[in-house]
């Protein structure tokens, strides 16, 4: 696993919670404008419908009625202190943890958590919140454990020359 670009954080696309808010607060700027609300529909590309429920909440609540809440979904069961440690287990590698290769495999992440903050995790959720946190995976290279550095260097200098010169 190793850290991502904030770019491909969920909910930075036009489709996520932050554009939703972004289109409901535009729309409260609009109301104020004394726009309709078919208008309103045809600007930011959404329903009658869904205009119409926001300008009932705009009536009843105002731009603030609109905002929406601060966070969606369920809280996250571990603190952002538990997250920092669970992100220092996760840098100092698998093998520092017990485990016979420095790999990191979903399953390894939820025995590390429940190990460091008490809290279980499906291994099939754990990607969500690495990704949440902005962790992405990573392949390791294949190489072989008995692999010869030396031998290869030597038959690239001598043998490879060689047979390719063959031809």
């Amino acid at each position: 696993m190793a850290k991502s670009t904030p770019s491909k954080l969920p909910g930075s696309s036009a489709r996520g919670p932050k554009a939703a808010r972004q289109r409901r607060l535009q729309a409260a700027r609009l109301f104020q404008q004394g726009l309709s609300q078919a208008e309103i529909a045809r600007r930011l590309g959404v329903s009658r419908q869904t205009a119409s429920r926001w300008h009932a909440r705009w009536r009843q609540g105002g731009r603030a009625g609109l905002a929406g809440p601060g966070r969606w979904g369920r809280p996250s069961r571990l603190s952002e202190a538990d997250w920092r440690r669970v992100e220092n287990a996760l840098l100092a590698g698998a093998e520092a943890h017990g485990f016979d290769t420095d790999l990191w495999t979903l399953p390894r992440v939820a025995e590390v958590i429940w190990q460091l903050t008490g809290v279980s995790y499906h291994p099939g959720h754990v990607w969500w919140l690495l990704r949440r946190h902005g962790w992405s995976p990573q392949r390791p290279a294949r190489r072989a454990s008995e692999r010869d550095e030396d031998a290869i260097a030597r038959w690239r200098a001598e043998d490879w020359p060689r047979i390719k010169g063959g031809r």
